[in-house]
């Protein structure tokens, strides 16, 4: 039965969670496999040693948000192809987190996931974490239209698709950089700092309203016992 939530929150409708070193704590390095798997993408699609590709993906997520957009735009890759390949990866790393099902099911309002991955790899992490029957809708970077956050236009979408009130939402993330449009747009912040590679890159004390290092925890501390 959903739970009512602190005051500070009591105004929000609508919960939107990033996923990947969000959702499951960065340590756990399931983000290395798919790191791993981009820069052998790059070596295949390129010619190139393994030194050469990371310099290349690399380039490419700082410059453009995420390495498909850079490649997209400068190799014409194929987004299915590119995505199929670098999340094909064995999930053994995550563990069910109760504490975060349990917060999940209480809170009130609907709970969505906004990531720059795909939606059949994003389906397995959340049944992975035991999340995925307490998630109202999924929106990954096909339905954004291949425009990655920190792009504005995948979170414009998301609002306008679900008639979300964005001074009634929250966004939760593990990037700075990707609060930025949220708060643009009037939602509330929180900052998941758990150690993800460049996290605070960005960081402005005007784009993040809440600071936490584990979103099960913070979610727990934010609910209220109404039984």
């Amino acid at each position: 039965m959903p739970a009512s939530v602190s005051a500070e929150f009591s105004h929000i409708r609508d919960w939107i969670f990033d996923l990947d070193n969000c959702l499951y704590p960065a340590g756990s390095q399931l983000f290395e496999l798919i790191d791993e798997r981009m820069t052998a993408y790059i070596e295949r699609l390129l010619g190139v040693d393994a030194i050469e590709a990371r310099r290349v993906q690399k380039m490419h997520f700082h410059g453009s948000g995420t390495t498909l957009a850079g490649l997209m735009r400068d190799h014409d890759v194929d987004p299915h192809h590119f995505m199929g390949d670098v999340h094909d990866i064995p999930l053994d790393r995550l563990t069910r987190d109760d504490r975060l099902v349990t917060a999940l099911s209480r809170l009130p309002g609907r709970k969505f996931i906004h990531t720059n991955g795909n939606a059949e790899y994003a389906w397995k992490v959340l049944d992975r974490l035991g999340i995925a029957a307490v998630v109202d809708h999924l929106h990954d970077i096909f339905a954004a239209d291949l425009t990655p956050k920190p792009e504005l236009h995948g979170y414009q979408k998301l609002l306008d698709q679900f008639g979300i009130d964005p001074t009634q939402a929250v966004m939760v993330e593990d990037m700075v950089r990707n609060l930025g449009p949220a708060k643009s747009l009037g939602m509330t912040t929180v900052w998941v700092d758990n150690g993800s590679e460049r996290g605070n890159h960005g960081y402005d004390d005007a784009i993040v309203d809440v600071r936490v290092t584990d979103v099960g925890e913070w979610l727990e501390s934010i609910l209220k016992d109404d039984r």
